[in-house]
């Protein structure tokens, strides 16, 4: 595996994840995703490291699948999917803040990876498109039960079906993406979004928050109070709480414990 396919630079207690293969628009492959969710585990267990950042080298954030790839799978009968050392879905499962900075061509499955993160920031020339429905493709990578949610069913079934391409600005109004920034500040304004939940926010808190979340997409409203009333009640357990309302009242940032997962 190369670490050069994923570039990593600490910034503060941010890390900057790159996927790194300009000349291919940052297509998808094997290597490539074996670096990024290694390094996804590797920031996952630093408690130095409080929220990451996601974007691409070059022209584009990822262009979907590599065309090889696609072209060697086609041409062999396929009767079950490969086996992957982590399934396709683990940045999804990050408990830590996960943003994409969208620089460019975010295509089918490289569209996916951008809406496993929990904010997306993207340039205003930004190119997302799901294009499975042009490859022959159907909705991939659980793409169908998350497009919906952001977006809402007409969209979301635009969105699939015409698998047609939609600039940063439009992608904003229909909720797509959170923020659109300048190409020159969109890296910048990302970290600087990651560094402020790194210095204000308890990093156990964002991190059961996201699991309430997540959740509760698949529960009911009496679920998700029951579990808010069990969490709250451990959170009053932890050191979190006083400092937090200690840091309040003394006006200074608080110093939160970092949170790791083995």
């Amino acid at each position: 595996m190369s670490a050069d396919v994923v570039l990593a630079e600490r910034r503060g207690s941010v890390l900057l994840l790159t996927l790194n293969r300009p000349e291919r628009l940052n297509a998808w492959n094997d290597e490539l995703e074996e670096r990024y969710f290694a390094l996804l585990d590797e920031a996952e267990a630093d408690p130095e490291v409080r929220a990451v950042v996601v974007t691409g080298a070059g022209r584009g954030f990822c262009a979907g699948a590599d065309m090889d790839v696609l072209v060697s799978i086609g041409a062999r009968e396929v009767v079950e999917l490969p086996e992957h050392p982590r399934p396709r879905h683990r940045p999804l499962m990050f408990c830590k803040p996960l943003i994409a900075a969208i620089n460019g061509a975010a295509a089918g499955l490289g569209l996916v990876e951008a809406l496993y993160c929990d904010q997306r920031f993207a340039t205003p020339e930004a190119k997302l498109t799901t294009s499975f429905a042009r490859r022959g493709l159907i909705a991939e990578y659980g793409v169908a039960w998350l497009l919906p949610r952001l977006v809402g069913q007409s969209r979301a079934l635009d969105l699939l079906m015409s698998a047609r391409v939609v600039r940063g600005d439009e992608a904003l109004r229909m909720g797509l993406v959170d923020r659109v920034v300048d190409a020159d500040d969109l890296v910048d304004a990302a970290v600087a979004y990651a560094q402020d939940l790194a210095t204000h926010c308890s990093p156990t808190s964002m991190s059961v928050i996201k699991r309430q979340v997540l959740q509760a997409l698949d529960t009911d409203i009496r679920s998700a109070l029951a579990d808010a009333e069990s969490e709250m009640v451990q959170s009053f357990h932890r050191a979190d709480v006083a400092e937090g309302v200690a840091s309040y009242l003394e006006g200074r940032a608080p110093a939160f414990p970092g949170v790791s997962v083995p």
